[in-house]
């Protein structure tokens, strides 16, 4: 007999956790960095057109496959559709990578927590990040830094404490106390951003659309891909979380509550680093596409700038913000975790103890391993990309395939059974989204994302670095989808239906 499923204690629980998922690194981190290397205002249209398109349809995706089917990704798109769990490993395993490099950003975000102590990083917070902090390497190398393991293995410590204490304990009280403090912290933050001289230059290239530069298709993938990772969908996330609401949830109701607070959130976070970046660009005397090197550093550059204006008031905050960010990246860690944890409870037959210590542990090794090096930028950048370029996109394009395109006699039964118990229905108009919108603009801009990738190499990295760690991740991916379903199941945990569709 299987073990009875854990669950939240009160929707607010989830939505709460739902939303710690979402507001985090992907949001102050990512977000900004990636919108500053698609040109700014560029950016910011499409992303808009992506959340429109296909970040809320694939949001209510997520929620009414977990809830309904009551397990994993693997699990639920099994019992949804028995062809279907590859899909669902080909999610996990996605989860399982972002994981494991979203540590090594986490733990800068703990380091800076000390650096913001004495302002550690002095009157050039670039160069302090990454030469000093980073000793960023030209070259490919797995040189030891001691200072980035110590970092990271205390960030595994912690998040592997949480997930121990399950979703209740464990990751639900942590989210109750963390994101509250969070969003006070970054607010003042962001207040004072705005009054900084210059400030309005950057906002001015953040609000401003490049019509030239939304005509080419990497800036459309990255605003669909962004709009995934931020919000937590298309990668097994919601689909995890969803799967512990109680039977009568309100779906499209949580839904919408966590979507616009995440974008609300995104928006601030925008608003703020390029009114730094307008600051700093007036202080240099060079236009706003100059002031920085390296966008993924953005966060650990342009905050700490901040923080330097602020005077004997910058300590405080800047340690303050700092450990905010450091919790609230906790909170997605563990979310993103949970994924991999729970599909092997379900897949496996293992205790929720068993599946922390064996998916936690292996993840845990590989991260120090891989990212206490001197190239751990290279590496997140470029697994970063991979990842959410194509790893997060082929998931939802092949979810909303099967769903939608081969198994068509379904989404009636999913609408039906989101429209018994929500508050907002949902009806021709997501029909439509989830059916052609979506994945064909999805499928153009990943088949032409495929094409530029293999016509030169992102980010001016050797084709060595790319075809290790970018192609590298992909291939995982698709071997963990063909693989996985053919492991038998642990006979406790085999459903007690069948998949609706053969």
């Amino acid at each position: 007999m299987a073990t009875q499923r854990e669950s939240w204690s009160a929707r607010s629980g989830f939505i709460l956790a739902a939303i710690g998922s979402a507001v985090g690194l992907g949001n102050i981190w990512r977000f900004p960095y990636v919108s500053y290397e698609n040109g700014g205002g560029a950016f910011f249209l499409p992303y808009l057109i992506a959340l429109i398109t296909a970040g809320f349809p694939l949001l209510f995706l997520d929620y009414v496959v977990g809830q309904k089917y009551k397990g994993a990704p693997p699990t639920a798109y099994r019992r949804m559709v028995k062809s279907a769990e590859g899909i669902g490993w080909w999610q996990v395993a996605v989860c399982t990578v972002i994981g494991i490099y979203y540590a090594s950003v986490l733990s800068w975000a703990g380091n800076y927590t000390l650096f913001a102590v004495n302002q550690a990083w002095g009157e050039d917070p670039q160069t302090f990040f990454f030469e000093e902090y980073l000793h960023n390497a030209s070259e490919l190398s797995l040189s030891f830094a001691p200072n980035l393991f110590i970092s990271l293995l205390v960030v595994w410590v912690v998040v592997l404490f949480i997930m121990y204490g399950g979703i209740r304990k464990g990751v639900e009280l942590s989210n109750k106390i963390f994101i509250p403090l969070l969003v006070v912290l970054f607010g003042v933050m962001v207040a004072k951003a705005i009054t900084l001289p210059g400030a309005s230059v950057g906002m001015e290239t953040f609000f401003t659309p490049n019509w030239q530069a939304m005509t080419d298709p990497k800036v459309w993938l990255a605003a669909y891909g962004h709009v995934f990772f931020s919000m937590s969908i298309g990668f097994g996330i919601m689909v995890t979380y969803a799967s512990y609401l109680q039977k009568n949830a309100n779906l499209t109701g949580s839904g919408l509550v966590v979507g616009f607070a995440n974008s609300s959130f995104e928006l601030l976070a925008g608003i703020g680093i390029f009114s730094v970046l307008g600051f700093m660009a007036q202080a240099s005397g060079v236009p706003v596409s100059e002031v920085v090197k390296g966008g993924i550093g953005l966060a650990f550059i342009a905050f700490p700038k901040i923080i330097s204006t602020m005077g004997d008031a910058g300590t405080i905050i800047g340690v303050l913000f700092f450990a905010s960010l450091f919790i609230a990246g906790l909170t997605s860690m563990a979310s993103i975790l949970q994924v991999p944890i729970s599909a092997c409870q379900d897949k496996f037959g293992w205790s929720k103890n068993k599946s922390v210590t064996i998916v936690g542990g292996v993840s845990a090794i590989i991260s120090i391993a891989m990212f206490s090096s001197y190239n751990a930028i290279t590496f997140v950048d470029v697994i970063d990309h991979f990842a959410n370029n194509i790893g997060v996109v082929v998931g939802a394009i092949l979810s909303i395939i099967w769903v939608t395109w081969l198994h068509r006699q379904l989404l009636p039964k999913l609408i039906s059974h989101i429209n018994g118990i929500s508050s907002f229905k949902v009806g021709a108009i997501w029909s439509v989204m989830l059916t052609i919108i979506t994945p064909i603009s999805l499928i153009i801009a990943l088949v032409l994302s495929l094409k530029d990738l293999l016509s030169k190499n992102y980010g001016d990295y050797s084709s060595m670095t790319l075809l290790i760690f970018g192609w590298g991740v992909v291939a995982i991916f698709a071997l963990t989808a063909l693989i996985l379903p053919r492991i038998k199941s642990h006979p406790s945990h085999t459903d007690s239906t069948q998949g609706e569709h053969e």
